[in-house]
């Protein structure tokens, strides 16, 4: 009994503690659950909507529902915190200073942010848009995060590519314009006639309904120089975005019967 009456201030007091704090946490852990629970439903409802929608760029979408699904969160934060009597002002200070710390500590992740924010704002890219940067950084764009950017290679592997990284280094973007140029330099056969090769070049192009015939981008055949091994010719013409690797494929292979040395592309 003695060792009994000796615990019963020990337990008097957790009993007061849970008779005090208990409602609130129960409520605190109930708030947040709900919190999450409708930051998540709103975060897809929004990608849903962003999707069907015309007015609405795809390149925006994931942002847009992150921001929308982030700020449910620290509201439900913030209210749960209020259940034990911090004001909000005081959260947020807290908040503030965390934040500059875990800044200092994450520079290259606040870059990454940064990066996501400039690429979505001056958009060099959109979604749907073959690019190709530094190193192995090329593929179709599937999503500009916060973080990263999703691209799927020609292979179909998924390449996450940070966004400072493509940011801070140049970047060809292969769908920015309707059109492309074929461009092929090769050198004719010795003993073949000028004329002749120039006359061949310029119908099997007028033949190609997939090339631009009229205007500044209408095909051209042009020596670029005479040498002992033969004459070199310079070709181009312009296409749609969608059919110039298929125009390039079918120039070469009808030009094939003229060169004397593998045709060097552009």
């Amino acid at each position: 009994m003695d060792s009994i009456d000796r615990l019963r201030p020990t337990y008097d007091s957790f009993t007061a503690i849970a008779l005090t704090y208990g409602i609130d946490i129960v409520l605190a852990i109930l708030i947040l659950a709900v919190g999450w629970w409708i930051s998540n439903a709103v975060a897809n409802a929004m990608r849903r909507a962003l999707g069907r929608t015309t007015t609405v760029d795809a390149t925006l979408t994931p942002v847009l529902a992150s921001l929308a699904m982030w700020a449910i969160r620290v509201v439900a934060i913030v209210a749960a915190l209020g259940k034990f009597g911090i004001a909000a002002a005081s959260i947020l200070t807290v908040l503030g200073a965390a934040g500059l710390a875990i800044g200092l500590a994450l520079q290259g992740t606040l870059q990454n942010i940064a990066a996501g924010l400039m690429l979505l704002l001056l958009r060099p890219f959109r979604v749907g848009d073959y690019i190709e940067g530094v190193g192995t950084t090329a593929g179709t764009v599937n999503e500009i995060g916060l973080f990263t950017t999703r691209l799927t290679k020609a292979d179909g592997i998924i390449m996450f590519v940070p966004n400072s990284l493509i940011w801070a280094n140049a970047i060809t973007n292969y769908s920015a314009n309707d059109r492309r140029r074929v461009v092929i330099n090769f050198q004719a056969q010795h003993g073949l006639k000028v004329e002749h090769v120039l006359a061949e070049l310029r119908s099997l192009m007028s033949e190609d309904s997939r090339i631009e015939q009229d205007g500044p981008k209408a095909p051209w055949v042009a020596v670029t120089d005479y040498t002992d091994t033969g004459v070199k010719y310079n070709l181009g013409a312009w296409t749609n975005r969608s059919d110039h690797q298929y125009v390039m494929a079918d120039l070469l292979r009808k030009i094939q019967p003229y060169t004397r040395d593998e045709p060097q592309t552009v």
